[in-house]
Parts: structure tokens; sequence; C-alpha cells
């Protein structure tokens, strides 16, 4: 996405999606990386894939941690939105600002979806629209337009979509 500011830098734009919903962790005997998501976890990510090709969301690439849950995840949003999807291993744990740019540096994209966990994707949310005391729950979506190289709390928030909002009627 490319859409020049007024003040003539570059845009980008990121899509957080934490993973949809896969039970409760005190639940799951095993490893936590391998944690699948649950009925309703993969309910979650079907609406929202629908929900984001509905609107015509287009992301230049879709990157995943590798934990299961998340990967299901992507995997799923992917699909609806007719792409394919790839892991890094970043995004499994301690994901934060420096992670986001070098992504973005990596990659050449102007427009990112990261699926990913929390507390990590709260605490870059906060910290790009200098806010505090925000969390996504399991399956909700923030989308977030910066300048480049901005400092912080300079994020724009377009887009806070929580998973409940798409439950079927």
């Amino acid at each position: 996405m490319s859409d020049p500011r007024p003040n003539g830098r570059e845009s980008v734009r990121v899509h957080l999606l934490r993973h949809a919903h896969a039970g409760d962790s005190f639940d799951w005997i095993g490893d936590d990386d391998l944690r699948p998501l649950t009925k309703k976890g993969r309910a979650q990510a079907e609406r929202l894939g629908a929900f984001l090709d509905a609107h015509g969301v287009r992301p230049d690439t879709i990157i995943s941690s590798p934990l299961v849950r998340a990967r299901q995840t992507a995997e799923i949003v992917a699909e609806a939105l007719g792409m394919t999807f790839r892991t890094d291993e970043r995004l499994g744990k301690g994901f934060g600002k420096r992670e986001l740019w070098d992504l973005f540096d990596e990659t050449g994209a102007r427009e990112v979806m990261l699926v990913g966990h929390d507390p990590d994707f709260s605490s870059l949310l906060a910290y790009l629209v200098d806010t505090v005391g925000i969390s996504l729950r399991k399956g909700a979506l923030a989308t977030v337009d910066l300048d480049t190289k901005l400092g912080d709390g300079e994020g724009q928030l377009r887009w806070l979509v929580p998973p409940d909002l798409l439950a079927d009627a």
C-alpha cells in the first residue's frame, strides 16, 4: 500500500491478527507450541477471512508465528484471500517494534498481515497507537497505518475487529 502522507513520507500498513481461539493452555496436555485451534477458533478464522475478502483486504504478504494455532489461523485466512503465507520464528515469542521494522525492511512490503500472540501483539499495538490497557482477544484483528521511521505512538488505528463482532447472529 503506497499512501503518501502530507509530510511527504511513505506509509505502511500492518494488520496484527492474534491467533483464533485455541482453548485454555492449562487444559492442554503436551507442548504448548503444538496446541491447535478449537472448533470455535476455526469458525472465528473463517469468519474473519470472509470479512477481509468481502472488504478487499489483500496485504502484500502474510507472515505467521510457527506455533500451530497461529499457523492454522493464517492458513484459514490466507485461503479465504486466495493467498499463501509463510512463517517466521520471531513471531513465536518476543515480537516487538524492532522485529516489526525488520520484517518491513526484509520483505519490502507496504502492507503486511502478521499472525501471532499475546502479550506481544497487545504491547506492540499499545506502542504503535500510544495507548495503554488495550488487549487483543483471541481472533481479534488490529489494522494500523504507520509512517515509516516513526516515533512512539504515531500510528493511526484504522480497524479494531473483535472476534465477536463477526459472530453468527
